[in-house]
């Protein structure tokens, strides 16, 4: 399959349609394709795997190949819950997460899980702010607020991220490393520039100077988001494929799932599907790539008729 370059990618316009599509099926390749290195060092990798650029499932998990992680389903559960609800609620959020920690899903993080049976034994939807829960938890699952949310002001943007965000994860850094992705997503839908791109996470590090990610390469990235989001910006802006990036992102290891989920939603919007190698997209559990497609396309469609007048 023809990988699309920064060069060839401007002479190939792409609707906001393929673009949403692109970042929902993109994030379920980079979940899977990330989870057969989830925690291992760069080193142990290359001594495993050469380099790792195959869906084949395994790692700790034992996935079977194209199998994905808490970062798509936690993606579906909360799109569905918006799709039914036409609006992002944070008691139908917490309601769809409680629902699919019950399918006792293969993979939970710790924050998560928290806020899911704080839900569940106070009927409060919003954890407490809490400066240690600046995980990336949150971030990894909120394609539905950008697809949903591409014709909003800003301001309806940043209240409906904080709104699905703070049903598990309430810090500002999360709040504001999810919120930039979230603006790199939109920006991608409308068919804006990589250097555009660039602007908003050079508005992120301004705010706070720990995502800065222009100094030395990050290896075995943690769930800390600063650190998954630096992984993700290196390999984004040095970087001229999906394919490329998503190869970069695995191969150094540590939270390989997420940050091969968030890339690849970045990546996925900004490239377009096509972009994305048919090795990979035809290993996805189908229903998987049935849901994702059709939440793109649904959650494209409810956020215009709600929130745009004319089509821009």
């Amino acid at each position: 399959m023809e990988r699309l370059s920064d060069e060839t990618l401007s002479m190939t316009p792409l609707s906001r349609e393929e673009r949403a599509l692109g970042a929902y099926l993109g994030l379920a390749v980079g979940d899977a394709l990330g989870a057969t290195t989830e925690f291992l060092m760069p080193r142990e990798i290359k001594e495993k795997y050469g380099t790792h650029d195959k869906i084949i499932g395994g790692g700790w998990l034992r996935l079977n190949a194209g199998q994905v992680t808490d970062d798509t389903e936690m993606t579906l559960a909360l799109g569905k819950s918006i799709i039914e609800s036409q609006a992002v609620i944070s008691e139908r959020v917490s309601d769809a997460f409680s629902d699919w920690m019950r399918t006792k899903p293969v993979d939970i993080g710790n924050t998560v899980r928290r806020g899911i049976i704080h839900y569940r034994s106070t009927g409060n939807a919003i954890v407490e702010e809490n400066e240690y829960d600046a995980g990336n938890g949150a971030c990894m699952r909120c394609l539905p607020i950008a697809l949903f949310c591409c014709y909003s002001s800003e301001a309806d943007r940043v209240q409906a991220s904080r709104i699905q965000s703070h049903t598990t994860h309430n810090n500002s850094l999360s709040d504001a490393g999810t919120e930039a992705v979230l603006s790199m997503i939109v920006s991608s839908l409308h068919g804006c520039e990589k250097s555009h791109l660039e602007t908003l996470a050079a508005a992120l590090v301004s705010k706070f100077s720990l995502y800065r990610f222009d100094k030395r390469r990050i290896e075995n990235p943690s769930g800390f988001i600063v650190e998954t989001l630096q992984v993700v910006f290196q390999s984004f802006f040095s970087l001229d494929s999906y394919e490329k990036i998503l190869i970069d992102v695995v191969n150094r290891g540590g939270d390989a799932d997420t940050t091969g989920a968030i890339a690849g939603m970045i990546a996925g919007a900004y490239y377009g599907p096509k972009a994305i190698p048919a090795r990979w997209r035809t290993k996805i559990d189908p229903d998987v790539i049935s849901a994702c497609t059709n939440q793109a396309s649904d959650l494209l469609s409810l956020g215009r008729s709600k929130y745009s007048t004319s089509e821009s």
